[in-house]
């Protein structure tokens, strides 16, 4: 199981998986003032994985 934990996060540009912690701060983010003029937008916490833009 470490193994093929290690193979999925050495895919990923950032090198590993994200924590709780920073899926909960961009959750808090987005509900927060601090994100009230954003509409419509794709957060993409995955540490760079996705290759593309939408």
């Amino acid at each position: 199981m470490d193994a093929i934990r290690a193979a999925q996060a050495a895919q990923i540009p950032a090198k590993r998986f994200g924590t709780a912690e920073e899926f909960g701060a961009i959750c808090a983010f987005l509900c927060s003032v601090h994100a009230g003029y954003m509409t419509g937008q794709n957060i993409l916490p995955d540490g760079g994985l996705y290759p593309g833009t939408y």
